[in-house]
């Protein structure tokens, strides 16, 4: 489901499809609800979706409700940023940035 900001929240029922089969590198935000550095991170990753759409998909997922994929990937804090490319984790970040921080980081990748 893609929210109005442009960043999709996929499950553990459709990240298969969604993140392992995209086109394009997918950049995995592991958040929760309860979590006040993904809040902060929102507005940034909104920010990259709308800039660099048609080079790089943004979705969320919540680690709560996703537990199997969360466990699955070793995810151990929230925010984690996994970025995915040919259906395999490629970069690995943990916790909130600024948009430029974020973008230098994604370089190599877009």
């Amino acid at each position: 489901m893609i929210k109005a900001d442009g960043v999709a929240e996929v499950t553990d029922a459709d990240f298969a499809r969604e993140v392992l089969q995209a086109g394009l590198p997918v950049l995995v935000q592991f958040t929760a609800e309860w979590c006040g550095p993904c809040r902060q991170l929102a507005p940034v990753l909104s920010a990259v979706a709308a800039e660099e759409a048609g080079r790089i998909k943004i979705v969320q997922i919540d680690v709560d409700r996703n537990p199997e994929t969360t466990i699955g990937y070793g995810v151990m804090a929230t925010p984690t940023l996994l970025v995915f490319s040919g259906g395999e984790p490629v970069k690995s970040m943990v916790g909130a940035r600024p948009k430029r921080r974020l973008l230098q980081e994604l370089a190599d990748v877009l």
